[in-house]
């Protein structure tokens, strides 16, 4: 039986956000984003340090409550405590909220329960923990594994649910091994080609580069550029007209 995030979707999900604000206290951290996100999109958000990149995402999750504007999924507002919606959604921090004495098997039962996945068979939960290798572990507390292993459990827990928008903050600074950032990268690809969106954010420019459909570049709490994948391949490699460069002068303003 294949994970739940191997399946078609029928359905077309569309978010956008819509003057999305978010101040605390007096820093605004987003001041106004406009963003359209559509089925099968792989979008890497990266920024220097504060430019509002978290917030994005935890805004898009309904973790936080924007201070103005609004979030809508296929032309309706979203409503952070719509239980339907968030089954639709997972977000996930690089060092996830975990019960530390849940085993790994556990964890995964509990979050397949509260998105109403309980039909994702046992083959699938083996499929996905040999692939992380976490096989040898399902029985281990959360707490004695290492932040990469906690990581990775995270991660099972997601795969097997197929959320429509996977929301990743930092993933390739998660702390997993490069096994599992593989095991990351063709999954996505797979999901983004069934329909989901994937938006994630990171600092390593390299991987922002090679690993996206679309790149946004955040800058004081405003989408600064959209580069297309094809655009980003026309761009200098390092120097002058470089991603690189462009991030420099971003530091430099400020």
């Amino acid at each position: 039986m294949s994970s739940a995030a191997g399946r078609r979707r029928t359905s077309r999900r569309d978010v956008r956000c819509i003057g999305l604000a978010k101040r605390f206290d007096a820093d605004e951290v987003l001041a106004g984003v406009d963003l359209d996100l559509g089925p099968g999109e792989l979008v890497v958000v990266i920024g220097l340090n504060g430019a509002g990149k978290t917030t994005l995402q935890r805004s898009l999750a309904g973790v936080i409550t924007p201070s103005s504007g609004r979030i809508t999924w296929d032309g309706g507002v979203s409503i952070r405590d719509d239980l339907t919606l968030h089954r639709q959604m997972m977000f996930l921090p690089d060092a996830p909220l975990l019960i530390e004495q849940h085993t790994v098997l556990q964890h995964l039962a509990v979050v397949l329960r509260a998105y109403d996945r309980d039909a994702v068979g046992e083959d699938a939960v083996v499929e996905v923990l040999r692939e992380l290798d976490l096989l040898d572990h399902h029985d281990r507390r959360l707490a004695g594994l290492s932040r990469g292993q906690r990581y990775k459990a995270a991660l099972a827990a997601l795969l097997l649910t197929g959320p429509e928008l996977w929301l990743l903050d930092e993933p390739f600074a998660s702390g997993m091994d490069p096994q599992g950032m593989q095991v990351l990268k063709r999954r996505a690809r797979q999901a983004v080609g069934t329909g989901a969106c994937i938006v994630y954010t990171t600092q390593i420019i390299e991987i922002a580069e090679r690993f996206c459909d679309c790149l946004l570049v955040v800058d004081r709490g405003r989408i600064a550029h959209r580069l297309s994948a094809a655009e980003l391949r026309a761009m200098s490699a390092e120097g002058p007209g470089s991603l690189g460069e462009s991030l420099a002068v971003f530091r430099e303003r400020r």
